[in-house]
């Protein structure tokens, strides 16, 4: 053999034996994963270990709930957006972050600059009265009380400017009726408040519902979605008295939907996509999910835009309805 021939097959040779040596690309993933959770301690962050750990089942590695509350949210997102967009990082996109402090100015991303998994669960809100409440005994009496006594009920939303705010406000537009929204750091002393006759009426969530249903009584729930009478105990939807609120969809409830940082590789999000999917199917964990007061939605990816956007959309007018209160409030 002539001696370049033998230096070509001894490189070759040696070429081949040191790509051998190497370790070959690591499957996705490798390694555990963190799910940032904009909220403190509670029931959401519940709903979210349940749907994260069945997603770690299908995914073989731990995904770990990072709660990281501030500034309604935004904290949470600029915490994902700092890590690198690999998928070891996703987003509990709560409807709060993703989509109405973007609309407020309160943060510089939307919807749009976000890659989405799936659609987790959505929470109905209703108007809750005391039980032993004589004034209405339903919606529609409820309603005319309202009338013949404009702006003399009192009833809180949690705090001014939030998605029950905002659902509550365009109820009483819808209907044109007013009353007085006083906010409380917290929502339980509202519940207690309504409980002792200080307050009218309030919102009420499924779980706070059913931890007040000896005092409380629902007289409307306010989505358009039949599935979530059953949350309510078959409480009537609000458009069964013939109220369009112009909220539809997910824009009259509380929601939240899996998103990853823009730049995350398409089969990276992929296997994502398919561990919620599988998660989200189970007929346990749909029941785990609902028995805490959420309703799995499972609106898949390519409904993101549609939905989301529709939300937002609807948002700006709801927002619009709570300046219609206060002016109405202010004898405007």
């Amino acid at each position: 053999m002539k001696p370049l021939a033998h230096l070509k097959t001894a490189a070759i040779a040696g070429a081949t034996l040191a790509a051998m040596a190497l370790p070959s690309a690591a499957e996705y993933p490798e390694r555990n994963i963190q799910n940032i959770f904009p909220w403190g301690p509670g029931s959401a962050m519940a709903v979210t270990q349940i749907i994260s750990e069945a997603m770690s089942q299908e995914l073989g590695v731990n995904i770990t709930v990072v709660s990281t509350p501030g500034a309604a949210g935004v904290k949470s997102f600029e915490t994902a957006l700092s890590k690198p967009a690999d998928g070891y990082t996703f987003i509990d996109g709560w409807v709060a972050p993703l989509v109405l402090q973007p609309l407020v100015g309160n943060a510089d991303w939307t919807y749009e600059d976000f890659i989405p998994l799936w659609s987790a669960t959505a929470v109905p809100f209703a108007i809750v009265t005391r039980k032993d409440e004589d004034r209405w005994t339903d919606f529609p009496s409820f309603i005319q009380y309202m009338k013949d006594h404009p702006g003399e009920l009192r009833y809180s939303s949690g705090s001014i400017g939030n998605i029950p705010h905002m659902v509550l406000a365009k109820v009483m537009q819808a209907n044109d009726v007013y009353a007085r929204n006083i906010p409380y750091p917290q929502d339980g002393d509202a519940f207690k408040d309504l409980r002792g006759g200080l307050l009218d009426f309030t919102f009420n969530n499924p779980t706070t519902y059913r931890s007040n249903s000896d005092a409380f009584q629902v007289i409307a729930v306010m989505t358009e979605n039949e599935a979530d009478k059953a949350m309510f105990d078959d409480a009537p939807l609000v458009g069964e008295f013939g109220t369009e609120m112009g909220l539809t969809g997910l824009s009259p409830t509380g929601w939240h939907w899996y998103v990853v940082k823009p730049g995350t590789p398409d089969d990276v999000v992929e296997k994502l996509r398919s561990a919620m999917k599988a998660a989200l199917d189970r007929e346990d964990i749909q029941e785990k999910l609902k028995a805490t007061g959420f309703v799995p939605t499972m609106y898949p990816p390519e409904k993101y835009d549609e939905i989301v956007g529709a939300v937002g959309e609807q948002l700006i007018s709801a927002k619009e309805a709570i300046a219609w209160e206060a002016d109405k409030v202010a004898g405007k």
